[in-house]
C-alpha cells in the first residue's frame, strides 16, 4: 500500500457528458489517480488499484479560456500519405482555431492511497516486496516515467511520498452523484466506461468497496 501526495495550481477531471466545453468533477476519478501513480511507477507485472482519495485542499472552481483546435490528424490521412496520396499531414491552426472555456479546480491537494495486484505478467523474479521497495523509493526521489498531471497534461501535478500521520482531509461530507471509475480493456475492440456512485464523507472519497455500474 502507498500513500502518495498530489498538489497543484489547477485541475480538470472532465466530466464525459460535457465534451465541448469542459467542466471538472469535484474530486478525481479513480483512472485518473490511477494515472498519476502509473506516472511515477508502472511495470506489467502489477496493476493498481485506488483504495482512497483524501482531498485536502477546499474544492474550488475558476473558469479559464483556451485556444484549441477543433481537428485532429487522421489514421486514414497517414495510411493514404504512405501510399503515395496527396493529402497534407499537417493542421492549420490559424484555421482550426476555436475558443473554449472549461470550468477547472483551483490549488488542488489531494493524497492518493493505493496498493497493487500481481498480474500473470510478472516475472518469475518479480515479487511484491521488490515492487513495493521500487515504487516507495521512486516516491522518495520524485522520479517518474513522465510528469504526473491533474486530469489534463496542461495541469502538471507536484507529488511526494506522504510523510506519515494522520491526513488532514477538509471536513466536507456530499453526495458527488454518478461518477466515471475506470475503462473496462477487457475487450479492446470495444472499451466501455464503468461508472460509480461517489460520495465525499469528511473529505475521504472510499473506493475500495464501491458497486461498479456498466
Amino acid at each position: 500500500m502507498i500513500q502518495l501526495e498530489v498538489w497543484g495550481d489547477y485541475a480538470l477531471f472532465s466530466r464525459p457528458e460535457l465534451k465541448v466545453e469542459r467542466m471538472s468533477y469535484d474530486v478525481p476519478t479513480p483512472s485518473a489517480a490511477r494515472g498519476i501513480v502509473e506516472a511515477v511507477y508502472f511495470h506489467p507485472g502489477l496493476k493498481w488499484v485506488i483504495d482512497r482519495i483524501y482531498v485536502l485542499s477546499p474544492i474550488r472552481f475558476t473558469s479559464v479560456r483556451r485556444n484549441e483546435v477543433k481537428s485532429k490528424l487522421l489514421c486514414s490521412a497517414a495510411r493514404s500519405a504512405m501510399r503515395g496520396g496527396t493529402q497534407p499531414l499537417c493542421i492549420a491552426a490559424s484555421q482550426d482555431i476555436v475558443q473554449r472555456a472549461s470550468l477547472v479546480l483551483q490549488d488542488v491537494h489531494y493524497v492518493i492511497e493505493a496498493h497493487f495486484d500481481m498480474t500473470e505478467r510478472a516475472a518469475p523474479s518479480d515479487n511484491p516486496g521488490k515492487f513495493q521497495d521500487i515504487v516507495t523509493r521512486r516516491m522518495e526521489r520524485g522520479q517518474c516515467f513522465h510528469t504526473p498531471y491533474c486530469g489534463c497534461r496542461e495541469f502538471p501535478a507536484n507529488f511526494r511520498r506522504w510523510p506519515g500521520g494522520p491526513i488532514p482531509a477538509i471536513p466536507a461530507t456530499r453526495d458527488l452523484g454518478l461518477t466515471l471509475y475506470d475503462f473496462d480493456y477487457s475487450d479492446p475492440a470495444s472499451i466501455e466506461p464503468t461508472y460509480f456512485r461517489a460520495r465525499l464523507e469528511q473529505g475521504v472519497l472510499n473506493v475500495s468497496d464501491c458497486e461498479v455500474l456498466r
